[in-house]
């Protein structure tokens, strides 16, 4: 999966390509074992450096800014979280076989957790609840917007895109419904606050089925809490959400909100990964079928 382009301007990076710019930047790491970390990732390719480091690339130009962005504020958000986070250790520049900026972080231990089928639903659902409430109470002072700071509705025209797009598997009527249900719910009326924009399994790891760490924070950022909400369609069964809700004190509006963004992102992700990210579009697969079924419920 690793070394499968997703993107058509992604950029080329390999073992050798990382050794060399190690060995250039970074020459006390540049002896350590390397290998390729296979991901489903979309925006970053990862390799192991030793027992206790990992090197990241940018796959695309628009996951560059990301990486100025995280060496600026992972480890002033990490203190006020209460799982572990990434933080930089190193700052790589751009070099004869890599066009961009790139970073060094300590390796997390962890397992990626499997959409609808965890090991400890209930126990993650809070565990999901309390990083979310944490980081929300984070001072936001200077923060830049997330990569998803729009309102809801400002997704309308591309989410009727993507459904029309998928349309030959996914149910059109249903889907068109369920957007259209969300978009009548409240915005949200305060300011904005830090959100991580992206917590789908991908970007979390557990330990015994616990939350254990959170990572990628490419599309952090300020922007309305509900985003962080899609966690509970990404991650949890039905029996599980109504706890990650209880935990983080969820109105009605911000749940109506959250449901949306996670069917907006699904829709999204199922479109454009369905011929060359086979996990990504599977856990897409498995969002929308969790929010038409919610909304089928709730109608």
């Amino acid at each position: 999966m690793g070394t499968r382009k997703m993107h058509a301007d992604e950029a080329h990076i390999d073992t050798s390509s990382v050794r060399a710019l190690l060995g250039a930047q970074f020459p006390h790491w540049a002896e350590l074992p390397l290998a390729r970390v296979e991901s489903a990732g979309t925006s970053n390719a990862m390799f192991r450096l030793g027992e206790d480091l990992v090197a990241r690339f940018p796959r695309i130009a628009g996951a560059v800014g990301d990486v100025a962005k995280e060496h600026q504020w992972l480890s002033r958000l990490a203190p006020h979280l209460p799982v572990a986070i990434p933080v930089p250790l190193g700052k790589g520049a751009p070099g004869e076989s890599y066009p961009w900026p790139w970073s060094v972080y300590r390796w997390i231990h962890g397992e990626t957790p499997t959409a609808g089928r965890t090991a400890e639903p209930r126990l993650l659902a809070r565990d999901l609840a309390e990083f979310i409430v944490a980081l929300h109470r984070v001072d936001p002072t200077d923060g830049p917007p997330s990569y998803r700071s729009e309102a809801l509705a400002a997704r309308d025209a591309g989410t009727r895109a993507a459904i029309g797009r998928v349309r030959d598997i996914v149910d059109a009527d249903a889907a068109t419904a369920a957007w259209e249900a969300a978009l009548t719910a409240p915005a949200w009326p305060g300011p904005p606050v830090w959100i991580h924009a992206d917590l789908q399994p991908g970007n979390l790891l557990t330990v015994r089925g616990r939350l254990s760490a959170v990572i990628d924070f490419g599309c952090l950022g300020l922007g309305d809490p509900a985003v962080d909400l899609i966690a509970a369609w990404y991650l949890l069964p039905a029996d599980a959400r109504g706890i990650l809700r209880a935990v983080a004190k969820t109105d009605d509006a911000s749940w109506a909100r959250g449901r949306g963004w996670a069917l907006s992102i699904a829709l999204d992700e199922l479109w454009y990964y369905r011929d060359t990210n086979p996990v990504m579009a599977g856990i897409a697969r498995y969002v929308i079928d969790q929010v038409l079924t919610d909304h089928q419920h709730a109608g």
